[in-house]
């Protein structure tokens, strides 16, 4: 049974102070399978307060106490994914081995920062005069304020919550009110390992509401963010009048690309797979496919058979490999990329539309001959459409690579460890993974440059951003 989500405020779990509810869509059937309580003005303010006091009890729990908490929330985590996959499957859509696999990932995220919560070091620098000591230090930026979107409601959550937990700092998370339920068993789990109260709260309802409220509250010192570049740009402005840390993680439109001495099939089956791996909404997906134009009918003719071949259906049948879109609003967006491709000039391979009239399902789509002025060559598409094209020279595909403004993720496949370093250095990204796709694991770095915003999400780095570091110099008396 989908269960109903609450609001997490000061260890409890609880409804909104005015009782309203949001409706959570299956979006393979469209139907309603449950509710998400609706917070206001008054559950928020609740919740700073129950941040702040968190806070002061959570920063004085030592790095060592905080790692045997984490790491038995990871635990708990593990042993529930698969009713965890279950919950994610009938609100988010994706198939269930990659609902399950996402929990088992973010246990994995959650293990390494509450390693990480043991080596945030500081340091003694060297005086110049004798008796004196020069300390750096470490300590908890103080409460944060998070804002995750719906594709992925346990890895973006559990990035941002395990850095600031490992860091000390409490955290209000502004959750994705289409995936509410996974999103809450993930807190539930940290709650279940001993979290204190207060340390840890969940709120939904209106996005543009919550973050203008919680992000200028005094009590909040410390903003991140994972979604739209657009959203992202004004939530930093908001972050910016106020001095507040930030963390964005925003959008991206990557480059894929295959030069001459690739292993064309080894590229065709990795990128399909990558592409469509939950119905191509995925931030890092590869979304604009660059082939040397020896192998380009090669790999169209490979890559549209792969996306043929690709068996759509509902998240909870074992066969399914590509589930539903997670809304009408994306169905309605493949479709406006495509028909505008198309009427420029573009050549529809396979897919293109709605499957059936029931649940939000569209065909694994390829397109070629997309010209340079489609909206899907410029706009990140965040859906399961594929536009190929070709190339000659290595000066020619670099500067297509790098045209857009951002710069989030990237791909290559090449034979040639000279090329590989070459267009490893070359291009405009935060995150360039060659001859397969390595992003994402927890120690590793996550995140772009240019408009795909800043900081990182993984690695040893991502402890950093909920951190300040202060400096303390004294003699001795």
């Amino acid at each position: 049974m989908y269960p109903d989500t609450q609001l997490l405020i000061d260890g409890a779990w609880s409804n909104s102070a005015s009782g309203k509810t949001i409706a959570v869509v299956n979006p393979a059937t469209e139907e309603t399978i449950g509710q998400v309580a609706h917070a206001g003005i008054a559950d928020l303010d609740r919740a700073l307060a129950a941040a702040d006091k968190g806070f002061q009890v959570w920063k004085k729990v030592s790095p060592y106490d905080r790692y045997k908490i984490m790491r038995k929330a990871a635990d708990l985590l593990r042993a529930r994914a698969d009713d965890i996959g279950k919950i994610m499957t009938a609100e988010q859509g994706k198939p269930f081995i990659e609902a399950k696999g996402e929990t088992l990932a973010g246990a994995d995220v959650i293990d390494w920062f509450a390693e990480e919560a043991r080596r945030a070091y500081g340091r003694i620098v060297p005086a110049r005069a004798e008796g004196v000591y020069q300390l750096v230090m470490k300590e908890p930026v103080g409460p944060v304020a998070a804002f995750t979107p719906w594709n992925f409601p346990i890895n973006q959550v559990v990035r941002k919550m395990s850095g600031a937990l490992a860091a000390g700092c409490s955290i209000i998370v502004k959750g994705p009110e289409e995936t509410p339920a996974s999103c809450a068993a993930l807190l539930q789990a940290f709650i279940d390992a001993g979290v204190p109260a207060g340390v840890i709260g969940l709120v939904y309802g209106v996005p543009s509401e919550i973050s203008e409220y919680l992000i200028p509250s005094p009590i909040i010192k410390k903003v991140t963010f994972t979604g739209s570049t657009p959203v992202g740009k004004h939530l930093a402005m908001l972050a910016g009048q106020h001095m507040k840390r930030v963390t964005m993680e925003l959008g991206g439109h990557a480059p894929a690309i295959v030069f001459e001495d690739a292993d064309v099939e080894s590229a065709i089956k990795m990128l399909a797979a990558n592409k469509y791996r939950n119905a191509g909404q995925v931030c890092v997906s590869p979304t604009r496919f660059i082939v040397h134009e020896k192998h380009y009918e090669r790999f169209v003719d490979g890559f549209t058979a792969a996306a043929k071949a690709l068996k759509v259906g509902d998240g909870m049948d074992p066969a399914t490999r590509m589930g539903p879109l997670a809304n009408d609003r994306r169905l309605q967006a493949m479709d406006a990329f495509v028909g505008d491709a198309i009427a420029k000039g573009a050549t529809l391979k396979t897919g293109g539309k709605r499957m059936g009239n029931k649940g939000y399902f569209y065909e694994p789509t390829v397109l070629t001959d997309v010209p340079m002025n489609a909206r899907i060559m410029n706009e990140e598409p965040f859906g399961p459409v594929a536009p190929i094209s070709s190339f000659r020279d290595f000066d020619a595909v670099v500067a297509e690579a790098n045209r857009l403004p951002w710069g989030l993720a990237a791909y290559a496949y090449t034979k040639s460890a000279k090329t590989a370093a070459a267009i490893g250095a070359a291009i405009e990204s935060g995150m360039v993974s060659i001859n397969h796709h390595g992003l994402a694991l927890p120690e590793v770095p996550f995140g772009g440059i240019k408009e795909s915003g800043y900081g990182t999400e993984g690695g040893a780095e991502a402890i950093d951003a909920y951190l300040n570091t202060k400096f303390i110099t004294q003699v001795g008396v």
